[in-house]
């Protein structure tokens, strides 16, 4: 199999028909991670993952789910900090944490589902508290999470509790989290209880469409890795104190649901669509990330 991938590399680099292959179709098919010291390559959402480790799918305060995805990959760093907020969510009243998403084996762009995660910083926790950890592998394909965000989107849901809250502030208070993706209701909710103090740590819960049953963690690029793109910082983390807490975040539940009406005004040609993730060929990633999908 490394073979035929180095040979359609090869071609690839060579200009060959190869050079069309979807990336995702490449990086799907791996089982296991490159053979290379720990490197995030690239950009979150246009990259790929060297020397990534593999969550343990169950350990004494979590369990990782969808287990037939085999997307419990991730830079050291992020399988630390998972594991460690696993411990964190046990202070605040849960059994632990449930797992979705990290990354594949080696990152890069998936066949289905997210944009980013491509390079093993990023990992989606879900909403609902633990109520064993001892879910079978089948158990784990079945079982769903909670919606804590209201179907119109504008409220929080019963199921949203003090312990979420409590659980997301531990998240986003260390110092390696750079921003914590969650549905628009959970921040406002959140924002109601604000304070200044709140500052340094609330400005990293960002709103945004598609968590309702779990929040997105996403790391800094860590010491050391320069091959990693990191993100520049956003207009609301210098709104309103750097919290967010403003008119950035009500535009969520205001114009992004009900977005005003067009004007009639000629308006310029629509520029030309970007690339999604899921049809990146290799010559849209780092070149370094030939070598992670070619590493044995």
């Amino acid at each position: 199999m490394i073979r035929i991938l180095t040979l359609a590399l090869a071609l690839s680099l060579a200009g060959g028909a190869e050079a069309q292959q979807l990336a995702n179709k490449l990086f799907g098919a791996q089982g296991d991670a490159s053979q290379q010291a720990p490197m995030p390559v690239g950009s979150y959402a246009k990259g790929c993952g060297a020397g990534m480790v593999q969550l343990p799918e169950t350990g004494p305060t979590w369990q990782a789910m969808r287990l037939s995805r085999n997307r419990n990959w991730g830079q050291p760093e992020l399988v630390e900090f998972v594991q460690q907020l696993s411990v964190a969510a046990t202070k605040v009243g849960w059994a632990g944490l449930y797992i979705g998403d990290i990354s594949q084996p080696r990152g890069g762009p998936m066949t289905s589902g997210h944009a980013s995660h491509q390079i093993g910083l990023d990992a989606d926790i879900w909403m609902l508290p633990p109520r064993r950890l001892d879910l079978t592998r089948a158990e784990r394909e079945k079982i769903s999470s909670i919606p804590v965000r209201s179907a119109d989107q504008r409220s929080v849901t019963d199921n949203w509790t003090n312990s979420h809250h409590a659980l997301l502030r531990a998240a986003a208070s260390d110092k390696r989290v750079d921003r914590i993706f969650v549905a628009a209701a959970v921040k406002i909710e959140m924002c109601k209880t604000a304070t200044r103090k709140d500052k340094g740590w609330l400005q990293k819960i960002r709103p945004v469409a598609g968590h309702d049953t779990h929040f997105h963690v996403r790391l800094k690029c860590p010491k050391g890795a320069t091959a990693c793109q990191t993100q520049t910082p956003t207009v609301d983390e210098l709104s309103n104190g750097g919290n967010g807490c403003d008119d950035t975040l009500t535009w969520w539940v205001t114009d992004y649901l009900n977005p005003p009406k067009p004007t009639k005004k000629p308006k310029d040609p629509p520029a030309p669509r970007a690339k999604t993730p899921r049809e990146f060929t290799m010559a849209d990633l780092p070149q370094q990330c030939a070598d992670v999908l070619a590493s044995r």
